[in-house]
């Protein structure tokens, strides 16, 4: 048997982290399973299914690489099959048409709370045999069992037990004909040969309709994964007030996928006390049924960590797409300096995000208009203007520009003059970068190029002379 997975998301906005999680679940099983991801687009609901979140969706799974082996597959495109899957249903006295209007079922909500019991359908229209009735377009419900329990063998909760007269008979066709998001979906599951439903935990409720649908059907029912919710620090469902919950605004903000994707699988699973985890290790190691029960609580600093080991210590190749990508963002002209891996090189252990390294970065590509205020008080002084002036002079003489010859030259007229490397050092370092943080000082002057070094350290000089003679 070919284990098959699938993600359902509605377009009703954008993927948001619990989507993610889910879908790198249901992604990781199959992949772990040698098995087939497959996608599927559930968008209907006209009213509020658009084609920007579709795209919205579409795009966080290509960032997170989250790649699919068929799909998507839209639900809109396949209303001629619920119809004759609800025909097959009534024909063969697993469904019936409901004449009941709105105020008749208000009426027996109400009479239901009064008399203290759930509310639910009381089946009234169960064994209906008369004629339609007059002004009412009738819903088509499915005529779920009356007697004895609906299991669900769920792989992370265990075996779960519902009694079948607690659940009532579910619509499966609105009155306009329209199908029930629970009903399309088990259609679809069934259709798309799915194995393995991996999904949150709020739809452990909707499993045992599901089910009795499917043997009503005569199908082979998948197995269950009903995965923890997501909350916040303060115990609350995750939303924006926790941080960003849309995929792609993390993306926005300075994430590498594969921090997210490592720290989204940590978010109800684990494999010992590892915490970090290659695409690789991670197909090898997951299975859906070491994953806890227990909610997963979204730790942003935790995020921030793993996404700055990741900027530090993942492969080039891994890494530059999507900070060349931030660099263009904030117009940084990346033609215009030194080949950007030598930036990173110098650059990743001084960032937590890609937006921090792109604009810690801006200087080796873009001259600068002002300095830093504190730093330029404390380092672009009367005093630092004679060394500035020695250094330019000694480092417009070199013929070979690169660290170890620019270090020397440093280093020598530090001794000569008796002062700590320092004391040149951060003159410098804010003179051609604008501010008082940068790599080593070799480096950093030989990324930015002899021509602008120097241009930048005259420059600094008359930003000093002003203030000398007005001392």
């Amino acid at each position: 048997m070919t284990i098959r997975t699938r993600f359902a998301p509605s377009p009703t906005g954008h993927l948001h982290i619990g989507g993610a999680r889910t879908a790198l679940f249901s992604w990781a099983y199959a992949r772990q399973q040698g098995g087939k991801f497959i996608l599927r687009i559930e968008d209907t609901d006209r009213e509020r299914s658009t084609q920007a979140s579709v795209d919205a969706i579409l795009d966080g799974l290509a960032w997170l690489d989250l790649d699919y082996d068929e799909g998507p597959y839209y639900q809109s495109q396949r209303g001629d099959r619920y119809i004759e899957v609800i025909q097959q249903l009534l024909e063969a006295g697993h469904a019936y048409h409901c004449h009941c209007t709105r105020e008749e079922l208000e009426a027996m909500r109400a009479a239901q709370l009064e008399s203290r019991q759930k509310p639910r359908y009381d089946g009234r229209c169960r064994d209906y045999q008369g004629p339609p009735r007059a002004g009412v377009q009738p819903v088509v419900r499915f005529k779920n069992p009356l007697a004895g329990e609906t299991v669900v063998n769920d792989l992370v909760h265990g075996r779960v037990t519902f009694s079948n007269g607690e659940l009532d008979d579910l619509i499966v066709a609105r009155a306009d004909g329209s199908p029930t998001y629970n009903f399309t979906v088990v259609v679809d599951d069934m259709d798309m040969d799915i194995t393995h439903v991996i999904r949150g935990d709020d739809h452990l409720n909707n499993t045992p309709r599901q089910i009795n649908i499917l043997r009503a059907l005569g199908a082979e029912l998948p197995q269950y994964a009903h995965v923890p919710m997501i909350l916040g620090s303060d115990g609350k469902r995750l939303s924006k007030r926790h941080g960003a919950v849309s995929v792609l605004q993390y993306r926005d903000d300075g994430y590498l996928p594969h921090a997210l994707i490592n720290y989204l699988v940590r978010l109800g699973w684990a494999h010992g006390d590892q915490e970090i985890f290659s695409c690789t290790e991670l197909i090898e190691l997951f299975d859906i049924q070491q994953v806890h029960r227990a909610v997963a609580t979204f730790n942003p600093d935790k995020l921030l960590w793993l996404n700055q080991h990741y900027i530090k210590d993942s492969a080039a190749e891994m890494v530059l797409p999507h900070l060349r990508e931030q660099m263009l963002r904030f117009d940084i002209p990346l033609d215009n300096g030194p080949e950007l891996k030598r930036v990173w090189d110098v650059q990743r252990e001084r960032a937590r995000t890609l937006i921090e390294l792109a604009n810690n970065s801006r200087f080796f590509y873009a001259d600068f208009q002002d300095y830093d205020a504190k730093a330029a008080d404390k380092h672009l002084t009367a005093e630092a203007a004679e060394v500035l002036e020695a250094l330019v002079a000694a480092l417009a003489g070199l013929e070979a520009w690169h660290a170890p010859a620019i270090h020397k030259v440093i280093a020598d007229l530090a001794n000569e003059r008796g002062l700590k490397l320092g004391k040149l050092a951060q003159p410098l370092r804010v003179a051609v970068t604008g501010g008082a943080v940068s790599p080593p000082i070799d480096s950093t002057l030989e990324l930015v190029g002899k021509p602008r070094a120097l241009a930048r350290i005259r420059g600094a000089l008359d930003f000093i002379r002003p203030k000398s003679h007005g001392a």
